[in-house]
């Protein structure tokens, strides 16, 4: 490490001051969600009279106001991707983690390129397009060069009606250099969680390695974004130190990056600790998150950021899937592994990273979506039309993205439709992509169904 390591200033006086005094006030909570319709977004102290909310009708009329935001920015379009681990080699000992270097229930691998094609060949045919790529913090001999080389992989990798189109990416922080050496690999998002922004929690949760460096994790994206990475993903584990804390940490890292570059975060990822092999705590949190305080978590933030993606993985049940995707959630994975070597079927599943609570195929993940009035979308247009970060979010604010992701929604979904889902899930796609594309304005329906009928008529990765 030649740089020297910044930090972004988290105010935790501050925020304890703020949870203290938010407080459940019917009034202030109705004029706050009021606010929160003109989707400008909320400060911190409308943040924390939002997480005191308790009562049932107050807390009912928070997720009816998120819905209503969710609805009014996304419309009925959600963003489908695979994660694909290539390691699990790691260098820290962070204990909520099955990868940690002490634990000596997993067996440690990284995938050669050609198990590398592989697993993207098995992620394809599923139908996926848009890959995560994740890998524990530590590297074999090639050292950097051997993400490089995956990511390289990916995108080599090509099958009868597919290929990935974006490769986003979840590795350890780099340097300035390292980062704009990665960006010339022609990745989507650059995401990394900081896990908890409570520092003494997160001193003790890492015991040893590079990741034990609060401050050079918290600084990453700032490295990230000053070597021209404009798409960032940031996000917490939630369960390690209170959430209401780490909400409004959170915020104050968004001002942070906001206040020196122009634009906040691409996404924002909302992982719960999940049981994981041979890691205690990952069994009993130290601070459990309830499925009510997670819905309420998810429709805050949505109100909070109305323009920033929200994350879900496969962590989750189905039925917390469900809920979660009308309060705020804009993208999710499905028929994820978390192993390598995961997605071929001859691999044992007892060495991931954490629980699933979600194991269905994405044609079953897609047949329920679609069952729910959502248009699954594999859509990665805007990486490359250049649609991103400040470019991304001065579309998105006035509405006008619109015109390109709901239209390339449709045409993706419809490839996904042609070429991988079963019958049933073809019958039922074919009638919600029909009932879209004829409520949507004229203009925006013209230039859909010319891109719907040229898929159907042969046509692949077809996008404005």
């Amino acid at each position: 490490m030649t740089e020297e390591v910044m930090t972004v200033p988290i105010d935790n006086e501050r925020i304890a001051g703020l949870i203290q005094d938010g407080v459940e006030n019917a009034s202030r909570v109705r004029e706050i969600l009021d606010k929160a319709l003109q989707l400008k977004g909320l400060d911190e102290h409308d943040v924390s009279v939002l997480m005191a909310v308790n009562s049932p009708d107050l807390l009912e009329e928070l997720f009816d106001t998120a819905r209503k935001a969710k609805l009014e920015i996304y419309g009925r379009r959600i963003v489908l991707f695979a994660p694909l681990y290539v390691s699990n080699l790691c260098a820290n000992d962070c204990t909520y983690c099955a990868f940690r270097k002490g634990n000596p229930a997993v067996k440690r691998r990284a995938l050669r390129q050609e198990e590398v094609a592989n697993e993207t060949r098995i992620i394809l045919d599923q139908g996926h397009k848009r890959i995560l790529l994740v890998a524990g913090e530590a590297y074999p001999n090639e050292g950097l060069n051997y993400i490089f080389n995956c990511i390289d992989t990916i995108y080599a990798t090509k099958t009868e009606w597919g290929e990935i189109r974006r490769v986003n990416v979840n590795i350890a922080p780099l340097t300035v250099d390292e980062f704009k050496e990665l960006k010339g690999r022609k990745i989507g998002t650059y995401q990394l969680f900081q896990e908890t922004y409570h520092r003494d929690t997160y001193m003790k949760v890492h015991v040893a390695g590079k990741k034990r460096d609060f401050d050079w994790r918290i600084s990453a994206m700032d490295r990230a974004m000053e070597a021209g990475i404009d798409d960032v993903g940031i996000g917490v584990l939630f369960g390690l130190a209170d959430w209401r804390f780490e909400m409004l940490a959170l915020m104050q890292h968004i001002a942070h990056l906001e206040k020196k570059f122009g634009v906040g975060p691409h996404t924002i990822s909302v992982p719960r600790i999940e049981p994981a092999v041979g890691s205690d705590l990952s069994l009993s949190p130290p601070i459990p998150v309830t499925d009510t305080e997670f819905k309420k978590l998810v429709a805050i933030l949505r109100l909070t950021v109305p323009y920033t993606g929200i994350i879900m993985s496969t962590r989750e049940t189905p039925e917390m899937r469900h809920e979660t995707l009308a309060l705020g959630v804009s993208q999710i994975s499905a028929g994820s592994r978390t192993n390598p070597g995961g997605y071929n079927d001859n691999e044992q599943f007892d060495t991931s990273q954490f629980s699933l609570g979600d194991h269905r195929t994405l044609d079953e993940v897609v047949a329920d979506v679609t069952s729910m009035g959502y248009i699954p979308s594999f859509c990665t247009g805007c990486y490359r039309m250049k649609r991103t970060g400040k470019d991304f979010m001065d579309l998105a604010k006035p509405g006008l993205i619109k015109n390109y992701c709901d239209v390339n929604a449709l045409s993706t979904f419809t490839e996904f439709l042609e070429h991988y889902a079963s019958p049933g899930t073809k019958k039922t796609g074919d009638a919600l992509v029909e009932t879209v594309l004829n409520e949507m304005p004229p203009s925006r329906m013209k230039r859909a169904k010319a891109l719907v009928e040229e898929v159907r008529a042969g046509g692949r990765d077809v996008y404005v």
